[in-house]
């Protein structure tokens, strides 16, 4: 007999918070309260959208409504994002098969929705993402989380696919990965790829990070198959985090079924979003100068964090996080770094919100900000630790 009257939530929205969420929140709290605050735990750059977006958005105000567009994006959008493909891969891309999406949540709620059902089963690598496990869990799908550590760079292994006891319906990977920065080879992705094709397994290939590396170049998973449901994003490499606007690479044969979700959920991606990003692939100058930063603020972290004491340190290939093991202090990362906030006023990110096995040894850390204040964070986290006791 149904349920009347319920009060309460759903028991599908029983899932773990965001916990950097509420580090930030404390961050907001500290700042208003007018107490010093270094921000290590939010995972976005520092700087504005570039010019080109910003101009283009101004542009957009005056002369355009504002109005709802196609459920899947504007065509210039979806055709400029096409030729991103051919311009930074070389691999041709169909503007039909990029659906824009509202930020890359948007894009993994369709994909999720239009791969899944309810009681399949998707793998994923832990330490990961929390938004692709709490979103699967959300929906119904049972999630399958791999072991991955400093051993296989904490990326999941095709050895590690084939011990399964049979094949799963979906695989996540995220190259370069949050929390740890590493990357997946091209023909480790593309091996992937391929054990996913003749398995009947579907990959979602995460590569909102794209563009931020610091040696080899991430590939995209559409180079050897399109099959992966790829999720991309203009809010890291091209920093419009808070315009949310995003973007899908979709099979063909999931299409329609993502073009009828996102009618249905969203109607439209953020109409201005839409036409200020179009301009943002002519900031690749621009943009490209912040990737230089991160990557001074990066050696800046790798040399001076082993010399505070924080030696174990996943390499970090791209993306702009470093991933820490504490373990020498702490298994409780939400509660230690509590104490960092408040005790030194260095906001970092528990290791629990990636990991919840492990989770409670690690921290990340962001290098997005400013230089200077990063140099001044590590200074004061370091005379903390140095006060620390062991565990």
């Amino acid at each position: 007999m149904p349920r009347r009257g319920r009060a309460g939530a759903s028991a599908r929205s029983d899932i773990a918070p965001f916990h950097v969420m509420r580090v930030i929140d404390a961050v907001v709290a500290r700042r208003a309260a007018g107490l010093p605050v270094i921000d290590l735990s939010a995972g976005q750059p520092s700087t504005q959208a570039p010019s080109t977006v910003r101009k283009a958005a101004h542009e957009a105000l005056d002369r355009d409504k504002i109005g709802y567009t196609n459920s899947l994006g504007i065509p210039p959008l979806r055709a400029a994002i096409a030729a991103h493909y051919e311009r930074t891969y070389g691999v041709a891309v169909d503007p039909a098969a990029v659906a824009v999406t509202t930020g890359s949540s948007g894009g993994f709620l369709y994909a999720f929705l239009a791969a899944f059902e309810a009681g399949d089963t998707v793998v994923m690598a832990r330490p990961g993402y929390p938004a692709y496990r709490n979103m699967l869990a959300a929906l119904g799908v049972r999630v399958m989380e791999l072991p991955c550590g400093a051993p296989t760079r904490f990326q999941p292994t095709l050895a590690q696919l084939e011990a399964l006891p049979e094949p799963p319906a979906g695989l996540v990977v995220a190259s370069p990965a949050n929390p740890t920065g590493t990357m997946i080879a091209p023909d480790e992705l593309a091996a992937l790829a391929a054990w996913c094709e003749r398995h009947g397994t579907r990959l979602v290939s995460d590569e909102i990070y794209h563009g931020i590396t610091f040696g080899e170049r991430a590939d995209t998973a559409w180079r050897s198959s399109r099959s992966p449901l790829v999720v991309n994003s203009f809010s890291k490499y091209f920093c419009m985090t808070g315009w949310r606007i995003g973007w899908l690479l979709v099979p063909e044969e999931l299409r329609d079924a993502v073009d009828r979700l996102a009618g249905n959920f969203a109607i439209c991606p953020p109409a201005l979003s839409q036409l200020a990003a179009v301009a943002a692939f002519d900031g690749y100058e621009e943009l490209d100068a912040n990737v230089a930063r991160y990557a001074a603020n990066r050696e800046l972290m790798l040399q001076a964090l082993p010399a505070i004491g924080l030696d174990r340190l996943a390499p970090a290939d791209g993306a702009f996080y470093i991933y820490a093991d504490v373990s020498r202090w702490t298994d409780d990362s939400l509660a230690w770094g509590r104490r960092v906030l408040d005790e030194c006023g260095v906001a970092v990110a528990p290791g629990v919100d990636f990991d919840p096995v492990d989770g409670g040894s690690f921290i990340r850390m962001c290098f997005a900000g400013d230089g200077a204040d990063i140099a001044r964070a590590l200074e004061l986290f370091g005379a903390w630790l140095a006060r620390q006791r062991e565990v």
